[in-house]
């Protein structure tokens, strides 16, 4: 630690490191933003003028010499997340990215390479601190649907027209709707009810003009026949919808349905909000769910307030409790994702072959 704090050094400066990472590494008051690597500064779009206290670097292998960097945030394509993570992980850095990698012996051997050299690797899933989903879990968790049969979790848009013309667009290793959206909410559902017995995938383009092939959505069937219940994990970019459904969890005591997203990420991107802003992370009255709830014989119906939550602030909170040596605060395990990224293996491998697969 530097001055009592851990430096953070960030490869790459687009979206996921302006909008995802920065804003809340500093409102933590462990961290401090130490360097940015970005290749191509333009005016308009200069980390060294956005952030004038930070070390610019022009290449991950400089960021990974300098000894003062502790935790190495990689915010890049996901092609590139074993070569940058390696290099981060070899110089004895702490890392901490999203999606993993594009497969899971990649992941595993980057799990390994993190035990061997002493050092914390996690994984930034940030939408387990999203308010909707901790309402979920805090339902599921108090017994309040009884024993889930049904647990449906989506992220559809109405996004028919062509990719914008970025490496977002391209089928490449790591890229696509069950890498990008689908990890989250895989994530979470593992998170909730551990690996499934069973998986049935159905990967690809729901796009009529697709020049690039990318696989833009997904649909997800999680089978826990230990439990008798089915996950659906959905991803579409056909959904022409006023209020996009988010959650419908079904149990036998009653149910939960909840539309809309969590509002961070709008508010984060949209209208400008940070941490500890007035009314961020919290979702207006319009947007709460919906609880039926079986009593007397009868489904009776409520609203379902979303619960005020951490915010993904809690990510980097937890971040340098285990940094601080901590264990048990590791935000992800990296063993968990090494579990969700096989998941998204074999459902890709179950749509090409179009049959359910063992996991």
């Amino acid at each position: 630690m530097a001055g009592g704090k851990y430096n953070v050094g960030i490869i790459g400066y687009g979206l996921s490191a302006k909008t995802f990472h920065i804003p809340f590494i500093t409102a933590v008051p462990e961290f401090n933003l130490y360097a940015i690597v970005q290749r191509h500064p333009k005016p308009g779009d200069d980390a060294s003028k956005d952030h004038p206290s930070i070390k610019l670097y022009h290449s991950a292998e400089d960021l990974v010499k300098d000894d003062q960097v502790h935790v190495v945030v990689i915010s890049t394509a996901p092609e590139s997340h074993l070569h940058l993570a390696k290099l981060a992980l070899n110089a004895k850095k702490n890392g901490t990215f999203l999606p993993f990698t594009p497969t899971a012996a990649e992941a595993k051997e980057l799990t390994d390479l993190a035990k061997a050299q002493g050092v914390l690797l996690t994984v930034y899933q940030n939408r387990r601190w999203d308010s909707d989903f901790l309402t979920v879990k805090k339902y599921i968790e108090d017994g309040t649907l009884g024993r889930i049969a049904e647990f449906e979790t989506h992220f559809d848009r109405h996004r028919p027209e062509p990719p914008a013309e970025n490496w977002k667009a391209y089928n490449s290793p790591g890229n696509g709707a069950v890498y990008d959206l689908g990890t989250h909410l895989i994530d979470q559902v593992v998170y909730l009810f551990g690996m499934p017995q069973r998986i049935t995938g159905f990967v690809g383009s729901q796009r009529e003009v697709n020049p690039h092939g990318l696989e833009d959505s997904c649909t997800v069937l999680l089978h826990y026949d230990n439990i008798k219940m089915l996950a659906t994990v959905k991803a579409g970019v056909v959904s022409p919808e006023v209020n996009q459904l988010r959650f419908w969890v079904r149990g036998v005591k009653g149910s939960f349905k909840k539309f809309h997203l969590d509002p961070q990420e709008d508010q984060l991107r949209k209208l400008g909000l940070k941490p500890g802003d007035k009314g961020y992370g919290l979702e207006p009255e319009e947007h709460y769910g919906t609880l039926n709830l079986v009593k007397g014989g009868e489904i009776v119906s409520e609203v379902a307030p979303t619960i005020t939550p951490p915010t993904y602030i809690e990510y980097y909170r937890r971040l340098a409790a285990a940094l601080a040596g901590d264990a048990s605060q590791i935000p992800v395990p990296p063993e968990q994702s090494v579990g969700v990224i096989r998941l998204v293996e074999l459902a890709r491998e179950s749509s090409k072959l179009g049959k359910t697969l063992t996991v």
